[in-house]
C-alpha cells in the first residue's frame, strides 16, 4: 500500500475536507499516475450531495483524470513511466458480456456493471473506489488513456467525461456534414457538444435560457442561438433539426424541443438522470416518427478517438483553474450556475503528495 492525500466527504450534508487514505500498490497489469489536474463535474456534486440515493460515503470524486505515470506493473505494455495519461470515467468492467466485448464498457452488464472511477465497488465485496480529488491513482492499464502531444493538460481533462459524453451520440447517430444539429444548454457538456458537432461538419443551433451567452455559442462554432424563452423563435424552428442533445443538467420538460425535430428525427438526453419535468407528450413523438433516448458515457476505445479527434481539430475545454482548496465553493457556484464552462482542480500546484 502507499499512503495517498485526496478531499473527500462521509455525508451529504458536509464539506469535501483533506483526508489520508491508502492506494494498493500496481499489480502485474495496473498503472500507478500522479495525478495533475482533474475536472469537476456535475456529476461530482450529484454525487456527493446523494442526488440519486447511491452515494457510498466516505466519497471522494473526480472522473477526469490527466496524470504522469509513475509505476507500471511488469505485464504492462501500453503505458510506460513518465507518459502523460487519462482516466475517465471507468476503471473496469467485467470484461466479457457483450456490451464489453463490442467496446461499450460503460454499459457492461456484468453482476455489478462497470466499476467507476470513484462510489465504484472495486471488489464484490463492496470495497469503495476514490477518485480523482487526490494525489495518485491505480488504474488497470486497459482503462488508461493516452494523451495527444498536441492537447493542453490541463483543458484536456474535461473530455475524458464531458467531451466523450456529447461525442458519443453525435458518432452513433452519424452526425456529419450539412446536418442540422441542436444543444440544449451551454454549459459544460454544451459547450463541449457545440464544438464537436461543428468539427463534424454540422450546422449547430444553441437552445438557452440566457440571451447572454449567445456571442459564446457562436465563438464555439453554432450557426444558430434560440432562447428557448421565445415562443415565436421556438415555434419557427419547428421540424428543423436531425439531431437534438440536451445538456441540462436538471430535470426539464423536453416536449418544446421534441418539436424541433424533423420527421424520424432523435432527441438525445445527455444531461440528467431525473425525471423529466413534464411527461414526454408522445403526440409530438408518434406525428413524425421522432425518437427520445438516452446516452452515457463513451467506453474506452471511444474515449481515446475522441482525444485524438480533438487533437486534429484543435478542440478543447474552456476551463478555470481552480487549488484543490478551492472545491466547496466550486461547487457551490456550478450548483447556482456561474460556472462557465468548466472547473479543472489543479491537484499537483495545490495538493500535499505524500508517498507511504
Amino acid at each position: 500500500m502507499s499512503t495517498a492525500i485526496g478531499y473527500a466527504t462521509n455525508h451529504s450534508f458536509t464539506s469535501l475536507a483533506q483526508i489520508s487514505f491508502d492506494r494498493p500498490e500496481p499489480e502485474p497489469m495496473d498503472v500507478q499516475i500522479s495525478i495533475l489536474f482533474c475536472g469537476v463535474c456535475r456529476s461530482d456534486l450529484h454525487q456527493v450531495r446523494d442526488d440519486w440515493k447511491n452515494t457510498v460515503y466516505p466519497c471522494m470524486p473526480g472522473h477526469e483524470i490527466v496524470g504522469r505515470v509513475t509505476a507500471v506493473g511488469n505485464e504492462v505494455r501500453k503505458h510506460a513511466v513518465g507518459d502523460l495519461v487519462g482516466v475517465g470515467c471507468m476503471v473496469d468492467s467485467c470484461g466479457s458480456c457483450a456490451s464489453c466485448r463490442g467496446q461499450l464498457e460503460q454499459y457492461c452488464e456484468g453482476p455489478i456493471g462497470a466499476t467507476l472511477t470513484y462510489n465504484g465497488p472495486l471488489k464484490p465485496d463492496g470495497t469503495n473506489t476514490f477518485g480523482g480529488y487526490s494525489s495518485h491513482i491505480v488504474v488497470p492499464e486497459s482503462f488508461v488513456l493516452k494523451i495527444p502531444a498536441d492537447l493542453d493538460p490541463v483543458a484536456v481533462a474535461p473530455l475524458l467525461c464531458a467531451g466523450v459524453t456529447t461525442y458519443s451520440p453525435l458518432r452513433h447517430w452519424r452526425v456529419g456534414k450539412g446536418q442540422r444539429v441542436g444543444v440544449v444548454g451551454l454549459g459544460g457538456l454544451g459547450h463541449m457538444a457545440v464544438k464537436l458537432a461543428t468539427a463534424m461538419g454540422a450546422l449547430v443551433t444553441v437552445f438557452s435560457t440566457s440571451a447572454d451567452k449567445e456571442a459564446d455559442a457562436r465563438r464555439f462554432g453554432a450557426q444558430d442561438f434560440i432562447l428557448s424563452t421565445d415562443k415565436k423563435a421556438m415555434t419557427a424552428a419547428e421540424l428543423s433539426l436531425d439531431l437534438i442533445l440536451s445538456t441540462v443538467p436538471d430535470s426539464h420538460d423536453i416536449n418544446p424541443y421534441i418539436q424541433a425535430l424533423k420527421r424520424d428525427g432523435t432527441l438525445v438526453v445527455v444531461g440528467t438522470l431525473a425525471p423529466f419535468a413534464k411527461p414526454t407528450d408522445n403526440s409530438k413523438v408518434a406525428f413524425h416518427r421522432r425518437s427520445v433516448v438516452g446516452s452515457l458515457i463513451g467506453g474506452v476505445a471511444e474515449t481515446q478517438e475522441v482525444l485524438e479527434f480533438c487533437a486534429v481539430h484543435g478542440i478543447e475545454a474552456e476551463v478555470e483553474v481552480i487549488p484543490m482548496s478551492d472545491i466547496n465553493e466550486a461547487f457551490k457556484r456550478m450548483a447556482h450556475g456561474e460556472v462557465r464552462y468548466r472547473q479543472v482542480i489543479d491537484i499537483a500546484g495545490t495538493l500535499q503528495q505524500r508517498a507511504g
